[in-house]
Formats: C-alpha cells, structure tokens, sequence
C-alpha cells in the first residue's frame, strides 16, 4: 500500500510513498525499483487500486513501479524482499501493506495498531531476515532478473557499496558465516529458466533428518508434500521420538482461504494428530490470544512462515506451508545450519524458537530453561494452555468437533480446488511425487481433472 505507516512510536507518521519521494529529493543519485504482483481480480477488494498511478506518476521519477505477472496462471508473486546499494537486505514474510505492523507483546487493544484511515486491526505476527554481504548481492541479481523478465529492459544498478555496520535493537544474530537462498520460482514464457522447486525439496530433507524437535510458525499448513515428510519421519522404524510444535493461524482471514486451505489443513492436523498418539511422537498445534478488557480472546494472527529442526536448521522467508508456495507460486526463503561442533551457531537457533516461544506465551525470560528443552516441550506447553494468566491456546484443530463436516466438504471433500501444487495447464514440467499410502489427497496438479471427474461421477 502506498500510504502503510512505517514508523508509529510518536515520531513522525511517515506513509511510505512520502517518505520514499524524500529519500529521493535527499539524494539526487537515488533510483528505487518497485516490483509487485500483479493480482487477481479475486483479491480487488483487499488491494489498493490506482497503485500503479499511486507510485509512478505522483512521485518523483526516480521511483519506478511494475507489475509483475511473470507467473503461470493462477500463481502469485510471493516472494517479499528489499536490497539496498547490493549490499544490505531484508526478506520474510512481511508485506508492504496495512494492517501488518504490531509490537511483540500483541495487545488485545493498542492505539498505534491502526492504518492510515485510522481504522484498527488485529495483532498481527511475523517474522523478517536481515542479510548483509553476498547474500544481499545475489538477492539484488534475483531482483535484476525478474526486472528484466517483467520490464524487458536492464537495469544498471552501481557495484554493491562496502559493507556498512547497522545493527537493530532486540534483533537476534545467528552466529553464521553463511546463509543459505531457496527459491521457488516456476518457468514461463518470459524468464525461460528452468523451474526451481528448492524450498520444498528442502523443507521435505529437514523434517527427513529431525532427530528431537520440529518447530513451525506459519500461516497455513495445508502442504501435502510436508505432510508426507511428516508422516516417513513419524513411522521411521527405529526413529528417534519427536517433539512436533506448530503455532498457526486460528482461523483463516477469508472465505476462500478457509474453505480451501482449512479444509486440507483440518485433515492433515487430525491425522497427524492420531498418529502421533500410535508412534509416540508428541504432538502440539498452537495459537497465541490476548484478552481484552472484557475478558473476550483476540487471537494474534500468525503470518510468520518459519521451519525449526533440532536447533540446528533454521529457515525463514515467504513460502507458506501450503501446496501454492511448494510448486506454483513465487517464494524466497533464507537458510542457517549449525553444524556438528558448531555450538555457538546451534546456540544462537535455539535462542530464535526461545524468543519466540517466549513471546507466544507471553511467559518472559524466567521460563527461558522451560522453553529451551525438547523433551518434554509439548506437554509443558500444553500446561501453559490451561492457564488464562498465559497467551497459548491449543488450536481448535486437536478438538474433537474440529471434524464437523461444511456444507463446502458436502461439495468439495477436500476443498475448494484453490491451492495445487504445481500449474494448471500444464506451462511446467514437473512431475509430482507418486502416490501412496501417505496421501491425503489427490496431486495438486490434477486438480481440474480430478474436479471434472467427481462432478461426472
């Protein structure tokens, strides 16, 4: 959005296209490239319109806005990243839009959680990277690509400047030289590149190698290549039981989101929630709320997209838990590994799920040694469920009347056909994983087949 508020603490309320026009009249040397999907018409009713006019002509002219369509049909771009001079950069799961700004204590009511018409919101979650030195010149090189894919034409951006120390209060530092870049990106017509499907390659070998805990925050978890993984890792003969954390959305914001996604996301959660209770995993699916002055529950919307494995491997950035970012839609995710002896690194995960664990339950740092264990995790956080004085609720997912079939399943057993797993016509290569025993539901890239086919029948 052109006008979202970027500062709220009793500064200045700088709204963004303002506050970019200034950099500009600053610097005479500045160029700004935004790129931005170019959204369906499903979505119109949440997007701002005229955006196109809203950045390039009521700014100054240095300032250069596309949209970005470079996707198969029915695919997004999702991916949510900002370079500067090459050298520094941010990426995860924020977008540059109202109603997502908040601080982490997630109050029921806070007077500076409102948009540019003053209208309030929802506490709001999320998560975002800040990368410096080579990453941040390869994520500039993506940018430059898709630049040229969209705009057909080059840009001529300066040789990255010398790194510059900048440093933000209560960031956490992972204590790693290196960082790892994954992409999902799917070939069209204009990019001509072979498609990328290596966030979920990676995310399937991270939950493959789980040894004690994995810990998810995310929007949706509808993903059936993930549930696959799960469901290998939790029936390993001989495996090593597991502590499985999942902080989700409570509800869906949409409709459509929830009569599509949630569906899916019901059954596998339920699933895998009796498995556990066979193979012995432990088995925790969570939603932080605050109460208001009435004592009502405000859930905090849960829009971070982070995978945790063992305290070790750590991946953060846009791709959703969900079929769209494994294979059809636009995602960029940053990787860290500690590996074996590297204890400052594996030190320094641990204390990201600490901190945020810290900050779902709203326990603070004296239930740090409680929050950093792995045995034993779930069944202490399902303690701190039973306690009102706390922020963590059990997801009503584990509930019994979490079954209850819609009127949608009377229609759509498995949801509205809105989230495959790779393209629909068939603009992509991609073979998907066989069927098997594991599957809840039939490939996302036979969606519309397997659609036509159940109205036949």
């Amino acid at each position: 959005d052109s006008d979202v508020r970027l500062l709220r603490d009793g500064g200045e309320q700088i709204a963004l296209v303002p506050f970019l026009n200034h950099l500009c009249e600053k610097n005479p040397e500045l160029r700004i490239y935004i790129l931005a999907w170019n959204f369906s018409v499903i979505y119109c009713t949440d997007r701002e319109w005229l955006q196109s006019w809203n950045f390039n002509w009521s700014t100054n002219e240095r300032i250069q806005f596309c949209f970005d369509s470079c996707h198969p049909f029915g695919a997004s771009h999702h991916q949510k990243f900002t370079v500067i001079d090459g050298s520094i950069a941010f990426l995860g799961g924020l977008d540059l839009c109202s109603a997502g700004w908040d601080d982490r204590q997630h109050r029921a009511s806070n007077p500076l959680r409102v948009n540019a018409d003053q209208s309030s919101y929802a506490p709001f979650h999320d998560v975002q990277s800040f990368q410096v030195g080579p990453v941040a010149e390869q994520l500039a090189k993506f940018f430059r690509e898709q630049w040229r894919a969209v705009c057909e034409c080059d840009l001529d951006l300066a040789a990255p400047a010398l790194h510059r120390a900048v440093t933000f209060e209560n960031a956490l530092p992972i204590q790693s030289a290196q960082v790892a870049i994954s992409r999902t990106q799917i070939k069209t017509a204009e990019t001509g590149n072979e498609s990328v499907r290596e966030i979920r390659r990676l995310f399937r070998d991270a939950v493959g190698a789980a040894q004690s805990l994995i810990y998810i925050e995310n929007q949706y978890f509808s993903a059936q290549a993930i549930y696959e993984a799960l469901v290998r890792r939790m029936t390993t003969p001989g495996g090593s039981k597991l502590a499985i954390v999942l902080i989700l959305a409570k509800e869906a914001n949409a409709f459509v989101e929830q009569a599509s996604i949630g569906i899916a996301q019901a059954k596998i959660v339920r699933h895998l929630k009796q498995l556990a209770a066979k193979t012995g995993h432990a088995f925790g699916v969570y939603y932080p709320a605050s109460l208001d002055e009435n004592g009502a529950e405000v859930p905090t919307y849960i829009h971070s997209k982070l995978l945790l494995v063992d305290d070790c491997f750590l991946s953060v950035g846009s791709a959703n838990l969900n079929n769209r970012s494994m294979g059809l839609d636009t995602e960029l995710n940053v990787s860290w590994q500690a590996l074996d002896g590297e204890e400052t690194a594996r030190q320094s995960i641990r204390a990201v799920r600490v901190s945020l664990l810290a900050e779902h339950t709203g326990l603070g740092h004296e239930a740090t040694m409680e929050l950093a264990r792995t045995g034993g995790l779930v069944e202490y956080l399902d303690r701190i469920t039973e306690d009102p004085r706390y922020r963590l609720r059990r997801h009503p997912l584990l509930s019994d009347a979490a079954g209850n079939e819609s009127w949608v399943e009377a229609f759509f057993p498995d949801g509205l056909p809105l989230d495959p797993e790779g393209p629909v016509f068939g603009e992509d290569s991609y073979e998907p994983i066989p069927t098997g025993r594991d599957t809840l539901f039939p490939r996302g890239i036979n969606w519309l087949s397997h659609l036509l086919a159940r109205g036949i029948e």
